[in-house]
């Protein structure tokens, strides 16, 4: 069993708590209050607290951090398409249903991106209703809002499905 290492940092929207190992990102969350960091904290967590940084002043559109989400099969094949889902564009659950051939699975895709553990870097906040509205978001809707305004879709529309 790895250490999982610890460090929260600042953002506009709150404290983040990330968490990983020596080699990988294994959770972003925003939390109420930020507890003792790690004695010793892994390059790969400055690193994603640098993407972070970089992405919130507006200097970053992609990250780079290893990431390691831990999930089903069919989580992970859910995060791996809003991977896919490009700075400042959004898509709706049935777009990534239907991407993944599965256009049944609308609920099962819903389920997954609320439980994605890895926020703003696997971005499910780029997945919107289908009729264009906000809808659930983990952080609360209003952090899910101000990052699509932060990438630049002030609408809140679907700018791109798949």
């Amino acid at each position: 069993m790895k250490t999982v290492y610890t460090l929260y940092c600042q953002s506009p929207l709150g404290i983040i708590e990330i968490k990983g190992t020596t080699d990988a990102v294994i959770s972003t969350f925003f939390v109420q209050e930020g507890g003792a960091s790690s004695q010793i904290i892994p390059d790969v967590l400055l690193q994603c607290q640098k993407e972070l940084e970089e992405y919130f002043i507006g200097a970053r559109k992609e990250f780079n951090v290893a990431l390691a989400p831990a999930g089903t099969e069919f989580q992970k094949q859910v995060w791996d398409e809003l991977l896919k889902i490009g700075y400042g564009n959004t898509t709706s659950y049935m777009a990534i249903a239907k991407k993944m051939n599965n256009p049944g699975a609308v609920r099962a895709v819903g389920l997954a991106n609320g439980k994605n553990p890895i926020g703003i870097i696997i971005p499910c906040h780029r997945v919107i209703g289908g009729d264009g509205s906000l809808t659930g978001y983990a952080g609360g809707l209003w952090r899910k809002k101000w990052l699509l305004e932060h990438e630049g879709n002030t609408s809140g529309n679907v700018r791109t499905l798949f």
